[in-house]
């Protein structure tokens, strides 16, 4: 069995909400609220959920690009929730993100070979110009960009191509972790699937560790190994990919995966409709935070909130419905 390369536990991210003339905080946006999991080694954790639910937000608290509001986070084996800018450089080498928007995280000023090069002077893994180049060279052509873009700068470039300077600009500095935010979701379908592919043959490649941000169940199903699916700053169900699309044991997932169109007009699949709509992160609703939208709540959902806990062999969800 691989080892945890990358352990959450008890992971919070509020941001105050400030009001009056002396801005004071009267509430806090409950981003990420407790969460806690751990990705192995060389394998795909899919981190699924509506848009506003936090997943964007826990991957840059696992980064610390923002700081956490409580929680740990462990990894290859050491705490980097205390460690100092200097200390944190060092393992950001290991731990990179691809953005979600291609257009947005790439500076206009610089050319394709600044851009990748850039981790590589930062980390000081070149050691001349001619150096640096030869390695640039060489990524772009893994992420299938020839040299003659080099010199190029991000306006030249279509959606996918500019994504894949942002994937080659991850892997420059040959990291053990990628957190790939949302890495399709701006990108024409046709070009998504090249995209993907070339994630899961850069993993093979250089025996990458991926958490993959996703709301598109489909491309998680096609990349992940593992899901863990969010609602409005938990995580509700966390299992194995086959086991989540064959079997879904929270309510929630059940009307995710009841969403997704399928190809075969005979096959027909009964579609769960959530009424109403997401409650506030700054207001959540006491007990399960689900249990508003849930066509199976009960009594107890809307007082205590459900544990998270194992139900089977690595099976877990949080849910009430599931202790009757």
């Amino acid at each position: 069995m691989a080892e945890n390369l990358l352990e959450v536990k008890n992971l919070k991210k509020y941001f105050p909400v400030k009001a009056g003339v002396f801005k004071r905080t009267v509430a806090h946006v409950k981003a990420v609220d407790d969460i806690s999991f751990a990705v192995k080694e060389g394998e795909t954790l899919g981190l699924v959920g509506e848009s506003g639910c936090g997943k964007s937000t826990t991957g840059r608290t696992i980064l610390r690009l923002l700081e956490a509001t409580e929680g740990k986070v462990i990894f290859d084996g050491k705490s980097i929730m205390d460690l100092d800018k200097k200390e944190m450089r060092e393992v950001r080498r290991d731990m990179q993100i691809i953005f979600q928007d291609p257009y947005a995280s790439l500076n206009p000023r610089m050319t394709v070979a600044d851009i990748v090069g850039e981790p590589l002077d930062i980390h000081k893994l070149a050691k001349n110009k001619q150096e640096r180049n030869e390695k640039v060279k060489e990524i772009l052509e893994n992420v299938g960009l020839g040299e003659e873009y080099m010199n190029r700068y991000p306006h030249e470039f279509s959606g996918g191509q500019r994504q894949r300077i942002g994937v080659a600009r991850a892997l420059a500095v040959d990291p053990k972790l990628i957190i790939a935010d949302e890495p399709v979701s701006a990108l024409d379908v046709s070009v998504q699937a090249q995209v993907v592919n070339l994630l899961q043959d850069l993993q093979k490649e250089y025996g990458l560790t991926y958490l993959f941000i996703a709301h598109d169940l489909s491309v998680v199903k096609h990349i992940s190994d593992r899901v863990a699916v969010m609602y409005l700053g938990k995580i509700v169900e966390l299992t194995d990919k086959k086991e989540l699309f064959k079997n879904p044991i929270h309510p929630y997932t059940q009307s995710l995966l009841s969403a997704i169109p399928e190809a075969d007009p005979k096959k027909k699949k009964d579609r769960i409709v959530l009424e109403g709509d997401v409650p506030s992160p700054v207001d959540p609703p006491s007990g399960c935070r689900f249990h508003p939208r849930c066509p199976k709540a009960f009594e107890p959902c809307s007082v205590k909130e459900p544990e998270f806990k194992e139900y089977g062999d690595g099976h877990f969800a949080a849910c009430h419905l599931l202790d009757k």
